[in-house]
């Protein structure tokens, strides 16, 4: 069974033979990998399940000093964060889209990677920033928190305007050898929902219902990375057509409560500490959450993870503790 089969029971709500796998690292965390393995080629090492293809996520202009500009004309400085940096000025420093024109949603270089390659992993189309974060990073995120309030027009405006361009670049890709649409959407803070309940409801719902119904209406799957306390939002996504839900944080929810409750109508991936046990938790922690993760992913709706991407302050031998149990599976 490939990959890419297993991966499939999974979100079908099915039972797999094992649980599947796909793990993520910034810089730091990966250049303890590439020093530890003696390769810059970890991919055949890590043997991840899922294949990211195309998207505007990788696609950016260097402009020097640690600076770069993405596909919508957001310049990022990474002086400190190296893998995503923090705004440099605003796109849209006024409530109007008068003067900005979107990028094309067709353009060759994003979707340049999607024919051919690996037909035996599970294929994803990454589309991060996908709607509100979008929005906050040409607006800048103080400034749409008022919009939301003092300028309710210009908001429905950009979030529709986003879920176009979206919806552009999904009717292209589903026409690819893919298998999901992945959203990146941060939506969570430690504590609940960045913006409320109210908010979301009236601005980020029906977009994602449009966005969502793209998708599932070219048969492919529906998956979102959202990070902080969102499981109030988990019966209005699979309502509109989730069917995936990552990073699955366990110091914001019960990550086993929560595939009990919803396994067979939304999986998920991630559940692995990274706030907690990775960093300071010992190689036995790591071992010991792992197969806790393992175990309750043993019949389906399921995919290991860390939380999120594995920050540098994990030690090398925590970041083996994971990788070397999971692979282990079966033996």
């Amino acid at each position: 069974m490939t990959q890419r089969e297993v991966m499939r029971l999974v979100l079908e709500g099915k039972t797999p033979p094992y649980v599947p796998w796909d793990f993520s690292f910034t810089h730091e965390a990966r250049a303890k990998l590439v020093a530890h393995y003696g390769t810059a080629d970890l991919d055949p090492i890590l043997n991840n399940h899922q294949l990211w293809l195309g998207s505007p996520c990788g696609r950016f202009t260097d402009l020097g000093h640690d600076r770069v500009r993405d596909y919508f004309g957001v310049v990022w400085d990474r002086r400190q964060d190296k893998d995503i940096g923090v705004l440099d000025g605003l796109v849209l420093p006024e409530p109007t889209l008068t003067h900005y024109t979107f990028p094309d949603a067709q353009g060759e270089a994003l979707f340049r990677d999607l024919p051919g390659q690996q037909p035996g992993k599970f294929r994803v189309y990454p589309i991060g920033f996908s709607l509100y974060e979008r929005a906050w990073t040409l607006r800048g995120m103080e400034n749409l928190m008022m919009d939301f309030y003092e300028h309710p027009a210009f908001v429905h405006e950009l979030l529709d305007a986003i879920a176009d361009f979206n919806i552009a670049m999904v009717r292209n890709a589903v026409r690819q050898d893919i298998d999901a649409v992945y959203f990146g959407d941060d939506w969570g803070s430690q504590h609940g929902l960045q913006m409320g309940p109210a908010l979301w409801t009236e601005f980020i719902y029906p977009r994602l219902r449009r966005m969502y119904a793209a998708v599932r209406g070219a048969g492919k799957f529906v998956m979102i990375h959202s990070c902080g306390d969102v499981d109030e939002l988990f019966d209005d996504l699979i309502g509109i057509g989730l069917n995936c839900f990552n990073p699955f944080q366990p110091e914001v929810m019960d990550v086993h409560a929560l595939h009990a409750r919803y396994r067979g109508r939304l999986a998920f991936h991630g559940g692995l500490s990274t706030q907690r046990t990775l960093p300071y938790g010992s190689v036995a922690d790591v071992q010991r959450e792992t197969d806790s993760l393992l175990a309750m992913g043993r019949n389906g709706g399921y995919i290991f993870a860390p939380a999120h991407a594995v920050e540098g302050d994990v030690p090398l031998a925590n970041l083996l503790a994971f990788i070397e149990r999971v692979q282990a599976q079966g033996r």
